[in-house]
């Protein structure tokens, strides 16, 4: 055999040559030709062809024979385990010609002369050629082996790798989307082995495998080699980045998630493991709670992303690994993402529990639907006949070999794993969600409890005991009526908004950091700033054990927040995102982690503390300032200047003064950089003297609910009073208007947020009439409020 026909390095290949070398080895190819020369550092290998796998399967006379078996298996004469079996026997008893060991030795020999290390550790992957083609995920079907080293074990693992084009997974494939069989072929990819086992390594992606949102890159990782990622078998590290901000030198980091990481995969010891080149051990306590990445690797990963997506012109899924001895990163791979990049984005559906339960476990969530049905622990594979379809699958984790049992779930829920597992990545493609890296859900679950599985709420699942009923609303982006008016939405916590990027709204009407307060942060930031004052001693363990990895306890606090924020701004930039300074009430703030030992026992907090007069209070001014410290880092480090501030609860035009005056001492000055701020218009002062709040802020935001409370008189929440609360109210609409005409005569832009105008096509009406600015709503709503907007402004 011609040797040109039996090896060919990187530098060779081009993703021309995908039916020679296969998807995996074309892109590695692609990727050392075109773009290593521009700061894309690959490790350096060869494929050993197509070719050769044909010409082994002749030389060894295996064509027949395995025709044989796949015939058995489909006139149902043996079942899929024995025919995968049997034709990975024979393959694993052939022979390589002699032709062909020798080239695979020569090329062997000089990779690791190049390397100048004998006997050079190399990875060594299956490419098929019909891998990562856009309508077909073959990925992961084949096997790969890491750490092989000297030529008998680059032989065995090239044989291994040989047979594993007929693993029973795949073998099901082909035959499910009617590939025939021997069109496939197999490439061997042989690498250079990056010493990750010594430091990291992970997945990214170049797009947000939840939602779709296309200008992230998301990036897992864990310490030791990926496979511990790719497969499943830790929580990783995850981090985000926004792209547009990224190429303008910016920092736009919008997530940093610590996973757990409880064990790690290293080479193994030949002398002590003979026979086996991995082994998997437990991660230190330093290791758990240290991130694997600074930012600076993020960023330079993150550009990496981008580099080779603009290059395929596709949103692609990349490995990268570090090699622990000299620090350098390196990509190991990339293949087109075949799932999210294929959804059709005009039609998506909007989930919401309609009752609440109590949480048994949560973990990382995958899709965005709910589901509920009973409890099926499994503990392996093989006991697929105790699966009744419809179940929750419940188990420790997932490999290709689950695949017929997930596709008979209702939903999925695994001890461990990240957003790149199999678990994840098969249960997106077949649309059925789950919950990965719960830590416990084996041990916390009951066999054949009811259980409801909620993925709608952003990042965060939650599994909650028993069948609780929930709502499926069906959106369709095109179903949007065009309006003059502009529709923004509201949003509440920063995972949940990028589910929204597909609507073709004008940006965020309402962003709520208390939010991100109280569910993504926890901590009073009171106590964050002075321990000393905090009394349980258990409740300063807590503090400590959430704000260890920052140099200080309230740089958790503008950290997460500026994160939060910049998440949120990232999802409908550059649209405005009108961000809220926090307004929980103090019975609210007592409930924070520390709240008790700084907050006032109020007897109408609605009415008490709460929204600008905290901001420049002795008990609370501090705090604020770390809200407008997050709120400047997120519009100026990481870049996010579509972001508005907004006061709430403002009462008088003295108090506006003072909050801007705090807000400048923390560096967020109105008219510095472009910073706009606005006030909520949602007390009656705010509407009487509109005139002189509009010479303190750039816009208002009329907030519906508290102006209809405190124009009536009825507390909202009451339900007897309920048939009384009503924001259509004459007085109520007398005060909007007036608002409204004042705000314009001021050269002030003015909004509102909330349903009303979505549930009541009059009330639509009236604000256009009046001359609205914008109607910020909850996204699923939308549909209905433009058509509303749209007939009222015909009119």
């Amino acid at each position: 055999m011609p040797h040109t026909e039996s090896i060919l390095w990187f530098e060779q290949i081009t993703l021309e040559d995908i039916g020679r070398v296969g998807g995996k080895n074309a892109s590695l190819g692609e990727m050392t030709r075109s773009l290593q020369s521009a700061g894309v550092p690959i490790p350096p290998g060869f494929a050993i062809t197509a070719q050769v796998y044909r010409d082994f399967i002749e030389a060894n006379q295996l064509t027949g024979r395995i025709a044989e078996q796949l015939a058995a298996l489909k006139r149902e004469q043996q079942s899929l385990a024995d025919t995968g079996a049997a034709i990975r026997a024979l393959i694993l008893g052939g022979e390589f010609t002699n032709g062909q060991r020798n080239a695979i030795e020569d090329a062997y020999q000089r990779l690791c002369d190049r390397l100048q290390q004998p006997d050079a550790p190399v990875a060594v992957r299956s490419s098929a050629t019909a891998e990562d083609l856009p309508e077909a995920s073959f990925a992961g079907q084949q096997e790969s082996f890491l750490n092989v080293r000297g030529l008998d074990g680059l032989l065995e693992s090239s044989r291994a790798c040989l047979a594993s084009l007929y693993t029973d997974r795949a073998i099901a494939y082909r035959e499910q989307h009617g590939f025939a069989h021997e069109q496939v072929a197999l490439s061997v990819g042989v690498q250079q082995m990056v010493r990750s086992d010594l430091g990291c390594a992970g997945v990214l992606f170049t797009l947000d495998t939840e939602s779709g949102f296309p200008d992230v890159v998301l990036i897992n990782g864990a310490w030791g080699l990926g496979e511990s990622v790719v497969k499943g078998s830790v929580n990783p590290d995850r981090f985000m980045v926004y792209k547009p901000l990224l190429e303008r030198e910016f920092q736009p980091i919008i997530e940093r998630t610590c996973g757990s990481k409880a064990e790690k995969m290293l080479y193994a010891d030949s002398a002590d493991e003979p026979g086996k080149t991995t082994r998997t051990v437990a991660t230190t306590e330093s290791e758990r709670q240290r991130l694997v990445l600074n930012d600076g690797d993020i960023l330079t990963l993150a550009r990496w992303g981008i580099q080779i997506e603009q290059h395929y012109q596709r949103a692609m899924d990349i490995e990268w690994a570090r090699d622990g001895e000299t620090g350098q990163l390196y990509i190991v791979q990339a293949r087109p993402e075949t799932i999210e990049s294929q959804k059709d984005r005009a039609v998506f559906s909007s989930y919401k529990l309609k009752e609440q339960g109590s949480v048994l476990v949560e973990g990382a969530s995958v899709g965005s639907a709910i589901a509920a049905g009973p409890v099926c622990k499994l503990d392996r594979h093989d006991q697929s006949e105790q699966f009744p379809k419809g179940a929750i699958l419940v188990t420790d984790r997932t490999d290709p070999d689950w695949v017929p049992i997930m596709r008979r779930a209702a939903g999925v829920i695994t001890n461990s794993g990240g957003a790149t597992s199999h678990a994840a990545i098969v249960s997106r493609e077949l649309k059925v969600p789950a919950i990965v890296g719960t830590g416990n859900a084996t041990e916390r679950l009951t066999e054949g409890a009811e259980v409801t599985l909620d993925c709608s709420q952003g990042a965060q699942g939650k599994v909650y005991e028993g069948k609780l009923a929930f709502e499926v609303k069906q959106i369709r982006v095109d179903g949007v009526v065009p309006t003059r008016t502009d529709l923004m939405i509201n949003v509440a916590m920063p995972d949940g908004a990028l589910y929204w990027w597909q609507l073709p709204t004008r940006g965020i009407g309402l962003a709520r950091i208390e939010f991100i307060i109280s569910s993504q942060i926890g901590v009073h930031p009171m106590a964050l700033l002075h321990p000393e004052r905090v009394t349980p001693i258990e409740t300063l363990d807590t503090i400590a054990a959430l704000t260890q990895r920052y140099a200080t306890p309230s740089e958790y606090f503008v950290d997460q927040l500026a994160t939060g924020i910049g998440k949120i701004a990232a999802s409908c930039y550059p649209h405005p995102a009108i961000v809220r300074f926090s307004d929980l009430k103090s019975n609210e703030y007592r409930g924070l982690i520390g709240g008790e030992d700084f907050e006032l026992e109020e007897d109408n907090p609605m009415l008490g503390l709460r929204g600008a007069s905290r901001y420049y209070h002795e008990r609370y001014r501090e705090a604020f300032q770390l809200e407008c410290q997050a709120l400047k880092r997120a519009r100026e480090v990481m870049g996010f200047d579509n972001i508005i501030a907004m006061i709430p609860f403002c009462r008088t035009p003295a108090e506006a003064d003072q909050v801007l005056a705090v807000m400048a001492d923390a560096g967020l000055k109105r008219g510095e950089n472009g910073l706009q701020v606005y006030v909520m218009c949602e007390i009656p002062s705010n509407v009487i003297l509109a005139e002189q709040f509009a010479q303190r802020f750039d816009g208002f935001s009329i907030g519906s609910n508290d102006l209809t409370q405190l124009v009536l008189g009825i507390d909202r929440d009451s339900q007897a009073l309920r048939p009384l609360f009503d924001a259509r109210d004459e007085a109520v609409k007398r005060l909007i208007a007036q608002v409204i005409r004042v705000a314009h005569e001021h050269h002030r832009k003015v909004g509102i947020c909330g349903q009303a105008p979505s549930d009541h096509p009059d009330f639509a009406a009236f604000l256009v009439e009046c001359g609205i600015d914008s109607i910020s709503l909850n996204p699923d709503s939308i549909i209905r409020a433009s058509q509303h907007i749209a007939q009222a402004e015909r009119q």
